[in-house]
């Protein structure tokens, strides 16, 4: 997700099964690539092993290919990635080029994971905006009005404009790496599963949380749904992150504040949070 290192907040993910894939023996443990954006990427998670894409080496793909015995992880996640970034050439974080990412994937890789989508629906500029409606006072549903004015809600319409990208991202992979077996990563919990949320940390409107966590929990069920519809796996990231979002203490929480305790990007996941994702992951391959 295109980092903004003061930025407000991020929009909370929602609830989905982990969908069935098919039957396999045990992980592959050959060459795995990685696609995704910053919160595959791990930004500001020691030790950053590209600025330019905010890449950390305990980020989950690093963290799954270690518990897999993969020795052939090659991870072009990068912070600030679109669907259009997976496919076609972009830019990082620090303004340098960065190839599309789908150049990673040979004929030869076993596994890809694929993190995508948040930027699609424009997570930055939603947060903003319902933070901004909400800091000043807590009450009413400024950022639901916001996005259903004229009686149509912008943000369900963007993600079920995503999820042809996510398709043509997962045919994409499989056009280049016929025998790989394909996860799609979900998003974590940001904000509380249940309640009003935590403001003034996250300040969102009471109101507004309970919309939120809805439009995010249609986010993940399009992604488990799109990789279902394309012959890939889901893992659900966000079932055992609740009660470890941002709310939570330092010691608990697995996503950080707009003042990190944990070394991590404002409203993204820290170490354990990156740990948290690469063993739903680890458990989808197995």
């Amino acid at each position: 997700m295109r980092l903004a290192l003061l930025a407000t907040a991020l929009l909370t993910s929602g609830l989905v099964l982990s969908t069935p894939g098919p039957a396999h023996a045990a992980a592959p443990t050959g060459r795995y690539v990685a696609l995704g954006d910053s919160y595959t990427s791990g930004p500001l998670i020691p030790d950053q092993v590209d600025l330019n894409c905010v890449r950390s080496n305990r980020n989950y793909p690093s963290l799954v290919a270690r518990a897999i015995g993969s020795a052939a992880l090659v991870d072009a996640s990068c912070g600030g990635a679109t669907t259009a970034d997976i496919l076609n050439p972009g830019k990082g974080t620090l303004g340098l080029p960065v190839p599309a990412q789908i150049s990673a994937v040979t004929a030869a890789t076993a596994l890809v994971t694929i993190g995508i989508g948040g930027n699609d629906i424009g997570f930055t500029g939603i947060v903003t905006a319902c933070a901004q409606d909400g800091v000043g006072d807590p009450f009413g549903t400024p950022c639901r009005d916001r996005y259903t004015a004229g009686g149509t809600d912008q943000l369900q319409a963007r993600i079920a404009g995503t999820a042809p990208k996510v398709t043509a991202v997962i045919q994409a992979v499989r056009a280049a790496a016929p025998a790989a077996r394909i996860v799609v990563v979900g998003y974590p919990a940001i904000v509380p599963d249940r309640g009003y949320g935590c403001w003034p940390a996250v300040p969102f409107a009471f109101g507004d949380v309970p919309y939120l966590r809805a439009v995010a929990k249609s986010l993940n069920a399009m992604l488990a749904q799109t990789a279902a519809s394309n012959g890939a796996e889901y893992a659900d990231t966000y079932t055992p992150s609740v009660g470890h979002d941002v709310c939570r203490s330092k010691s608990v929480r697995w996503v950080e504040g707009v003042v990190p305790e944990n070394a991590a990007a404002p409203f993204h996941p820290n170490a354990a949070g990156e740990q948290a994702m690469a063993t739903a992951v680890t458990t989808r391959l197995a």
